[in-house]
């Protein structure tokens, strides 16, 4: 993908968006890029890539910026009996009103935003990478949209808004849970409980649960673990939880004081708080026992399937899984086969043969690519001889500027049958237009460039076309020209 990326950029510099995309999208560290880059001699934008980690940072800030400040700035003293392990709804009273901006209020009115407080709750407030529950607040006179559940202190926060009619502090309410996001919830999180003993069984003990999100739709898993996890090893991995889900065992919960649950062999997880009486849950006969105050299915048949999607690095020493359970990994199987029924298509092979197919696509693709190379040489070697009209004398120096036809590469093949065809004192300036942007190149003889500089005579034509770059005395380059039409103005 880096290489890709590479050889599209005109110019010697990786663009900072292309570089955080590949860091973003694909966990590709950017002095991995930079490495990569210099070594074929090119450089990173490396201010362009902090822009876009900073713009990054901020939708993150502001997408969760409502429920956090909420829940730094609410408190209630009463505390919430949640009761969603049970069930998934519930008769509750109101205790206590917040607006959007996390002030006390006593009643909501139709569409407006703000929390909800009760005082016994259905609704899972997020935790341990789990997502809040949504679903619906309703009584005899109002309807409200519940749309995230955070905790605060020893509160479940209902964030959401009012649909129709209104609510007052002291109203009785149902709270209902979205039963199909929960269920799908709960399998995921599930999911991820084996995920961890099967990573631990294939990679060894040393994997400890670095962090993890569970939603409805998909996992996602990081854990401690040098090195990349092969294929095999995910497959491996893969079996092992799809083996326990076959079992179908009973999941247990039990609620044990913390000494009790660690001496039974517990793990206890990333990112919870444990207090004196702590959730274990067993699953698989003792396959996975851990301390989790999650919601989970009932048996591990409930998961249904476990497909897992991708596995990359995330930071020195922390590697990523993520999957998806139940329909959502079904979704994940039928895309697949989309995608090689829609490819099997395309190349008029069976799915068996497409292998075959596309090494043979792939070997005639490289012939044809050399082939291509050659004659480009040839025409580069011939449009470089009429070139040679083209040399002005100026005080000794031999002057030439041309544009010519074709992109970065070819301009630089020219430059080369240009500089051997030329003696003595010389400085060749080329420009070419390729995908609507502008590219140039100045090289200068080595004796004459300690008296006149590539880079110095860059920087004056190079921002006529808009392009960016620099280089050595005897040769620099630069690309990204926004005005192509003003290679005529640069040359001249």
């Amino acid at each position: 993908l880096l290489k890709k990326e590479l050889g599209q950029v005109s110019g010697e510099t990786l663009p900072g968006d292309i570089a955080f995309k590949l860091y973003d999208t694909y966990g590709f560290p950017v002095d991995l890029t930079a490495d990569v880059a210099r070594e074929l001699g090119m450089q990173v934008d490396l201010d362009g890539f902090e822009t876009a980690m900073d713009a990054q940072r901020a939708r993150g800030r502001a997408a969760t910026n409502f429920s956090t400040t909420l829940g730094q700035k609410i408190s209630v003293k009463q505390n919430v009996e949640f009761c969603g392990y049970e069930t998934l709804a519930n008769e509750g009273q109101i205790i206590a009103l917040f607006d959007g901006q996390g002030d006390t209020i006593d009643s909501l009115a139709e569409g407006d935003a703000g929390v909800v407080v009760l005082d016994t709750t259905a609704f899972y407030a997020e935790s341990g990478g789990q997502i809040g529950d949504v679903g619906e607040l309703s009584s005899s006179i109002g309807s409200f949209l519940v749309t995230d559940t955070q905790v605060s202190g020893d509160q479940h926060l209902h964030i959401g808004e009012l649909n129709s009619g209104s609510l007052s502090v002291g109203d009785r309410v149902t709270a209902t849970v979205d039963a199909s996001l929960r269920t799908k919830i709960r399998a995921n999180h599930t999911a991820t409980h084996l995920l961890h003993e099967a990573l631990r069984r294939v990679l060894g003990d040393h994997v400890q649960q670095k962090g993890s999100l569970v939603t409805a739709d998909k996992l996602r898993f990081d854990f401690a673990h040098t090195g990349a996890v092969s294929a095999e090893q995910l497959s491996e991995v893969e079996d092992l939880v799809n083996e326990q889900i076959l079992q179908n065992s009973a999941i247990q919960t039990e609620l044990l004081d913390f000494d009790q649950a660690i001496e039974r062999g517990a793990m206890a997880l990333f990112g919870e708080k444990y207090g004196d009486d702590v959730r274990v849950l067993t699953m698989g006969e003792g396959f996975s026992v851990e301390l989790c105050g999650g919601t989970h299915a009932q048996r591990t048949g409930d998961i249904g399937l476990f497909k897992i999607q991708s596995e990359s690095g995330i930071a020195a020493g922390v590697r990523r899984v993520e999957a998806a359970s139940g329909t959502g990994a079904l979704s994940m199987v039928r895309g697949a086969e989309a995608v090689l029924r829609n490819s099997s298509d395309l190349l008029k092979v069976s799915s068996a043969d497409m292998p075959a197919r596309i090494e043979q696509l792939l070997s005639e693709h490289r012939s044809l690519s050399r082939e291509v190379e050659h004659l480009g040489q040839q025409m580069a070697a011939l449009k470089s001889s009429d070139l040679g009209s083209q040399v002005q004398q100026i005080n000794g120096v031999s002057l030439l500027t041309a544009q010519v036809d074709g992109d970065n590469k070819a301009m630089m093949q020219t430059l080369d049958n240009v500089r051997s065809q030329l003696a003595g004192d010389s400085v060749v300036v080329l420009a070419m237009a390729d995908g609507g942007k502008a590219g140039l190149v100045v090289a200068v003889s080595k004796d004459l460039s300690t008296r006149l500089s590539a880079a110095d005579l860059m920087k004056v034509i190079a921002p006529t076309v808009g392009a960016k770059g620099g280089g050595r005395p005897d040769l620099a380059r630069a690309g990204g020209g926004t005005q192509p039409d003003a290679i005529d103005q640069a040359l001249a």
